[in-house]
This record gives C-alpha cells, sequence and structure tokens, in this order.
C-alpha cells in the first residue's frame, strides 16, 4: 500500500526533546515530612514505640517522589507525549497541530534553579491544557514546542482559526490555500 505523497517523511516521527519535572516541586512536602520523622525520632525518647511511626512520613516521601520521577514528557515531531504513573502507567497524547498557544511561567524559586511551567493551550478534546511543571531550561523547550507547532501545522497544511463567540465582525482566518 503506498504512502500519501502529501505527508511525505511525517511517519518518520523523532523524539526531538524528553524530559522529566524538577524534584523540587515535592520541597514543602519533603520539609513537613522530615520535619514530622524529627518529632517523631525526639517523641520515640520518651515512648519508643512511636519510633515505628516514622514509617508513615517516610513511605509518603518516597511516593511523592516517585510520583513526580514517573512523570516524562516528551516531544516528538508530531505530538506531545504525557507519562504519568507509579504503579499504572498511563500515556496521553496531544498533536502538536493542536497547540493553540504556549505561556511560560517562572516563579521565583524556579527562577533561581533555572527551572519553569510550560503551559499549553491546545484544541484537543481530552486535554485543553498541559502543564509541564518545573521543566529544566523552559524558554529552549517552548522554543522547541514552538517551532515543531509551525512546522507540523506547514506540513498537514493545518491552521486554528478562533471563532468570536459574541457574533462580532473582528474573526481572523488564515486563508492557507487561496487561489
Amino acid at each position: 500500500m503506498p504512502g500519501n505523497p502529501n505527508l511525505g517523511t511525517m511517519s518518520d516521527e523523532t523524539i526531538v526533546w524528553k524530559g522529566r519535572p524538577s524534584q523540587l516541586l515535592n520541597f514543602w512536602v519533603f520539609a513537613a515530612c522530615s520535619l514530622i520523622i524529627a518529632l517523631i525520632v525526639v517523641g520515640a525518647f520518651w515512648f519508643p514505640p512511636l519510633a515505628i511511626a516514622v514509617a508513615l512520613p517516610l513511605v509518603f516521601m518516597i511516593w511523592k517522589f516517585l510520583v513526580v520521577r514517573c512523570r516524562v514528557y516528551e516531544l516528538t515531531t508530531q505530538r506531545m507525549r504525557l507519562y504519568e504513573g507509579v504503579l499504572n502507567q498511563e500515556i496521553d497524547e496531544v498533536e502538536l497541530y493542536r497547540v493553540k498557544d504556549t505561556t511560560i511561567h517562572k516563579p521565583l524559586v524556579q527562577r533561581i534553579f533555572n527551572l519553569s511551567t510550560i503551559h499549553l493551550a491546545t484544541s484537543d478534546r481530552t486535554h485543553q491544557t498541559v502543564d509541564m511543571r518545573a521543566i529544566h531550561d523552559g524558554v529552549t523547550v517552548r522554543e522547541m514546542i514552538r517551532k515543531h507547532v509551525e512546522l507540523i501545522r506547514d506540513a498537514k497544511r493545518v491552521r486554528e482559526v478562533d471563532f468570536d463567540s459574541s457574533g462580532g465582525d473582528d474573526m481572523e482566518f488564515d486563508d492557507m490555500d487561496a487561489g
């Protein structure tokens, strides 16, 4: 069966970037659990059976670590894949041509560590927004996303059209093949 000549090498999907969120997302959880562990250890001097309770915040810290560690963002030439799950993995995808807008949020703590959160607004029905939290060098990653969104839109001859719900005449249409 011959391939579609209009797609060219579109079936050759390659990974452009792959990354994980920073464990900085767990800072307050780790800090609170460490404080609780310290309090339990101090309390165990007066009541030794209390030492068993150290396991609870410790297990919680390990779980939170694994949740962030098992989250993976993968940018390919055609889509953004989102891997999540510690015991059961869920893989979601957003086609890049559906990305409408990108925003970068850089709170002070993330800026100190050269991290940022990339927010993608999409026209995908299941993932209208995608937040790539605590990504290292987010500006560069955002530019990669933007570049590949434009490339895939040009290759597929797709344009995003926003309709004004107020009924006004200020709608914009991108005319791809006028002629």
